[in-house]
């Protein structure tokens, strides 16, 4: 299937004025945290804008040269998988839970006997779906309803009152209840199933439990808004018990249930959090008197799956040739979960009756280095465009240390394209978070690098700015005087001529060291860990920016909860006044790394940020009115 650029949504700036940082390589008296060395000043005017989320943007191609299909998608570390047809055109879409309260959905358009998967939105009809959610048709009319957690681990009602075509949810009740009206538990880390399982015409409700068992809820009957009540069968339904291969224990689960085998019932898939792959009870029985009694066999059968744990199966025909394939999700369990954070969305196709093969462990392509991704926009190789160097929490191929990939851009400053040109040759650390700027006056680009620590290290160029060598200086040029997880930006912001640093931290503040040396030898003098009373919450990234266009830097802060903070700057060039201001909004993910730099060297400011998926988000820029 083949990429199709689709904006998401706008986000617009209706009150600020944006500048265009008009980039110059190698420039050496300005720069900002995200490596925006080399801007030639900020360009003012007041201009309205509106970005668009962009998938592809521009082309970016893996160390293979094989382009990425969805490049910036942002990452994925806990994708949970369903594969319905939710518009009833008669294929197969694909719907992926990633964060919670939120749906990302992909669209597969046929045209003639071509197909491509196309994504739509990152939150889906914005519905609030909690830490699960599960289509199926529960009023019978023969669309598909939702159901979703609702906190804290009660089962929430969608129903479709939607036209075929054009579904439209609806909460028809906040919580599914039994016979005697209370409210049914369902664990939140668990997800459930519901189906019609013996051919009956009623649904049954199974919820796998922490013990290893499932909870066999049948349905009695439905009240005048089609909100069916339950009846509780048994809490031991067929005498399931998973145990998992490393003794007796169990954890978070899922399941699914469907006809594998084409014999007329349905079979039971379930991913355990301590289980490497996923087990399968067949049924053996009919689909009046279904019989799930059989030993939980790994699967595939002779080839089963392993993965670091907590895996979320879903089935169903993708590649529409009449059999019943399959895609799992690796949520991450007890095998190590940083080793699936990069190859986490798996596609095992049926190629012969209950003949599986494994055609990849990432179906959805696109930058990911793993979890926590920090992003630099530098010119590193010296050619006048910016290139992209995006660092990691931990490796998920080197699990000793972080690493910072580089995607050097080939294409022009116009026309970026990106390829991806493997991780440089810095290790030895966790969660590395680097600032580039020229410190030594020699013409090419230096490097503040931040880690997991309180420290911060200097890695001079021993290169030049066409071919950067960085060599270790000072394991420690900076520490903090509390918190950990140093995260730096370097900027002019008292227009001295030289390059100050500013760095975040794990409790959420700022802090700020004066560069009382000289653009050649830098000394960073210790002013405030609490600059401008600044908190925002945990986990501060900032980095500058000229985004009101009056020709001083503004403040980005990324933070872990997602979103960032914005601060205009009203005061000057010289003694900035940063001023919380909410104009700028702008959907980013958990511990978010916000960069704004002119991508496409239209002349105004786009905007990346990294995030706990480990990829990387990218608004484009995509409207401008001079006011």
């Amino acid at each position: 299937m083949r990429p199709t650029r689709f904006p998401m949504h706008s986000v617009s700036f209706a009150t600020v004025a944006l500048a265009a940082a008009l980039f110059q390589a190698c420039a050496s008296t300005t720069g900002d945290g995200m490596g925006v060395s080399g801007s030639s000043g900020p360009v003012s005017g007041q201009i309205r804008s509106t970005f668009e989320r962009r998938l592809v943007p521009f082309e970016v191609l893996d160390t293979n040269g094989t382009p990425y299909t969805y490049p910036f998608l942002g990452g994925l570390n806990v994708p949970r998988p369903q594969v319905i047809d939710i518009d009833g055109d008669g294929d197969a879409d694909l719907m992926v839970q990633e964060q919670s309260n939120a749906i990302m959905f992909f669209e597969t358009v046929t045209n003639g006997r071509e197909s491509e998967l196309v994504w739509r939105t990152d939150k889906f009809q914005n519905l609030d779906v909690g830490e699960w959610y599960r289509f199926a048709d529960l009023d019978g009319d023969g669309d598909l309803d939702l159901l979703a957690e609702q906190p804290f681990s009660y089962i929430r009602y969608y129903r479709n009152d939607g036209r075929p075509g054009r579904p439209e949810f609806v909460t028809a009740a906040d919580t599914l209840k039994d016979t005697a009206g209370e409210p049914i538990f369902s664990d939140r880390q668990n997800i459930p199933n519901i189906t019609d399982l013996n051919c009956d015409g009623r649904l049954d409700l199974l919820i796998g439990r922490l013990t290893g068992t499932v909870s066999h809820y049948r349905e009695v009957e439905r009240d005048p808004r089609g909100v069916p009540s339950f009846e509780l069968v048994t809490d031991r339904f067929e005498d399931i018990e998973i145990v998992a291969q490393i003794g007796s224990l169990h954890g978070a689960n899922t399941m699914a249930l469907a006809d594998i085998d084409h014999d007329g019932d349905q079979d039971l898939f379930w991913g355990d959090f301590f289980e490497p792959g996923v087990l399968y009870i067949e049924n053996t029985g009919t689909c009046e008197r279904p019989v799930l009694r059989g030993e939980p066999v790994p699967f595939p059968p002779g080839d089963p799956l392993s993965t670091s744990g907590y895996n979320a199966p879903t089935v169903g025909d993708w590649d529409g040739d009449g059999d019943l394939d399959m895609f799992v999700g690796v949520v991450g369990g007890a095998y190590n979960l940083n080793r699936t954070l990069r190859e986490n969305l798996l596609y095992l196709e049926q190629t012969a009756p209950m003949e599986f093969t494994l055609r990849t462990r990432a179906f959805l392509r696109h930058i990911d280095v793993g979890s926590e991704s920090h992003v630099a926009a530098v010119d590193w190789d010296g050619d006048g465009d910016y290139d992209l160097i995006i660092s990691n929490k931990i490796d998920p191929d080197d699990l000793q240390t972080s690493r910072m990939y580089l995607f050097e851009n080939i294409g022009t400053t116009r026309e970026p394209r990106f390829a991806e040109r493997g991780p440089l040759n810095i290790r030895g650390s966790y969660h590395y978070a680097p600032a580039f700027g020229d410190l030594d006056g020699d013409g090419d680009l230096d490097m503040i690098l931040g880690t997991w620590r309180d420290e911060l290290a200097f890695y001079r160029n021993e290169g030049d700015a066409n071919n950067p060598r960085w060599v270790l200086e000072e394991s420690a040029i900076v520490k903090l005087t509390r918190g950990s997880n140093a995260t730096p930006a370097l900027v002019d912001i008292d227009g001295d001529g030289d390059l100050d640093l500013f760095v975040g931290e794990s409790s959420g503040s700022l802090n700020y060291y004066r560069n009382d040396g000289t653009a050649s030898e830098p000394a960073f003098v210790f002013v405030s860990d609490s600059y401008n009373g600044i908190d925002i919450g945990r986990r501060s990234v900032p980095s500058f920016a000229d985004v009101d266009g009056d020709g001083d830097w503004d403040l980005l802060i990324g933070r872990d909860a997602g979103g960032f903070a914005f601060y205009r700057n009203a005061g000057s060039t010289t003694n900035p006044v940063f001023v919380a201001d909410s104009s700028l909004a702008i959907d980013t993910p958990g511990f978010s790394t916000p960069v704004m730099v002119d991508m496409d060297g239209d002349g105004d400011l786009d905007f990346l940020s990294g995030g706990v998926g480990g990829g990387v988000v990218y608004y484009e820029n995509v409207q401008t009115e001079e006011q």
